[in-house]
């Protein structure tokens, strides 16, 4: 096809209309290219552009409103509201638009003008967690705590990452944790740690272990693993007994296979058996520095499945006491502690030995084994220890002294097994 185009001079001239249409793309083409060149500069100039390029684009308003709402050196929230408006009349189902222009309108003091502006974003878009936490957000600022409660609601149920954060906004409001689980979190296993996590760091621990009770009443599957960090916030602060009663919860609801640890022995895993470690009531194992290397080792063992190898690599005089794990301790009462211990070709004067740490009056002390060195068969070490009053926790470790002797640096393996500590009636009742 093809079209004639008048000209000035007579006769006519024939123009192939894909052509022209070529001509045409090719020209908005390059406006776009333009104004999107000029808004990519994030500068007032840029955006004023990119509107004369291309003001039917509703996102380049949105821009020019946003640098006059967040400009600090030249605020002109009126120009923002002017731009967002012009923007909305392009776009009128942008949500993010709206809530920019609720945020301006609330700073500015017209409260009924951001209200109608947040629910317009509602509208707009009622699935989005942004909008139902933004509005939830104002809300509360409002202090109409129910409503707020319930877009936050909405908010932690479409994304339950947001949980802890949710908790935490909501508590400086209404601090009733139990109104906060039954109008603000969802009844997810996800949530309920995310929130048990932040209550804990924050030293909330009633609070947490009720969320915590919630989280058991759902009967999730766990890993233990997920218990560490609150168990291990509570042993750090001495709420032990706490700390044993969320630990024996998740083993519960854990896939862990059930351990053969002594009878009546109050440390979890002495025979090293579960894989899981990292604090709280699993040992935890520092990572390998100072020329030290801790191993599970399935082809040394004194029983079971495995043990724990420790490897010295001869060029440190090593100062060791970060294999630790706890135990919860009834005052009073003889506790007999014992472990296996293996070595090979252990150098240096001092060998390994495991200590016992505990808090009494704002002091901390102390009680160790012999040590092992050298090269020994399987050996049992033994001490007993009674916890002074009020001592409800202990911390087992296994250490290793530094050398004062000219050949200080230690070299060899030691393999340590089937850990305990037994209150001493529970061991006199044994057969």
């Amino acid at each position: 096809m093809f079209l004639r185009l008048p000209k000035r001079a007579p006769g006519w001239i024939f123009v192939p209309l894909a052509l022209l249409c070529t001509v045409s793309l090719a020209y908005f083409s390059i406006l776009n290219a333009r104004a999107a060149y000029a808004a990519g500069l994030n500068t007032r100039s840029g955006y004023e552009r990119a509107t004369q390029l291309e003001p039917g684009n509703a996102e380049y308003w949105y821009l020019l409103g946003r640098y006059w709402q967040y400009n600090l050196e030249e605020p002109g929230a009126q120009r923002a509201v002017r731009y967002y408006r012009a923007s909305l009349a392009l776009d009128p189902r942008a949500a993010d638009t709206w809530l920019d222009l609720g945020t301006v309108y609330e700073l500015e003091g017209n409260t009924q003008a951001a209200r109608e502006a947040f629910a317009q974003a509602k509208r707009a878009y009622p699935l989005s967690a942004e909008v139902s936490w933004r509005y939830g957000n104002f809300l509360l600022r409002q202090n109409e705590v129910p409503q707020a409660f319930a877009e936050i609601h909405r908010t932690v149920h479409v994304d339950p990452k947001r949980s802890g954060e949710a908790v935490s906004l909501c508590w400086r409001v209404d601090p009733d944790i139990r109104s906060i689980l039954d109008n603000v979190l969802p009844p997810d296993r996800d949530a309920y740690l995310d929130v048990i996590q932040v209550l804990g760091a924050q030293e909330q621990f009633a609070a947490a272990l009720q969320v915590w009770a919630r989280l058991v009443a759902l009967h999730p599957r766990l890993e233990l693993s997920q218990a560490i960090p609150f168990t291990f916030t509570l042993v750090e602060k001495y709420q032990i007994g706490d700390a044993r009663r969320v630990w024996s919860d998740a083993v519960r609801l854990s896939t862990t296979p059930a351990l053969r640890d002594p009878p009546g022995s109050l440390l979890w895993d002495g025979g090293f058996e579960s894989g899981v470690s990292g604090g709280g009531f699993a040992w935890y194992f520092p990572p390998a520095s100072n020329g030290v290397r801790t191993t599970l080792d399935s082809k040394e063992r004194h029983s079971g499945r495995q043990s724990l190898r420790v490897n010295f690599d001869g060029r440190h005089n090593v100062n060791l006491d970060g294999i630790c794990n706890n135990a919860e301790v009834q005052p009073g009462t003889p506790h007999l502690f014992s472990a296996w211990v293996r070595t090979y070709a252990l150098t240096t004067d001092q060998g390994v030995r495991f200590r016992l740490f505990w808090k009494e009056s704002s002091r901390y002390f102390s009680i160790e084994t012999s040590d092992v060195r050298g090269t020994q068969p399987w050996t049992q070490i033994q001490l007993t220890w009674t916890p002074p009053k009020d001592v409800h926790q202990v911390r087992v470790c296994v250490g290793r002294d530094p050398s004062t002797k000219f050949d200080s640096q230690i070299q060899g393996t030691a393999w340590l097994d089937d850990v305990a500590l037994v209150p001493q009636f529970v061991a006199n009742s044994q057969p």
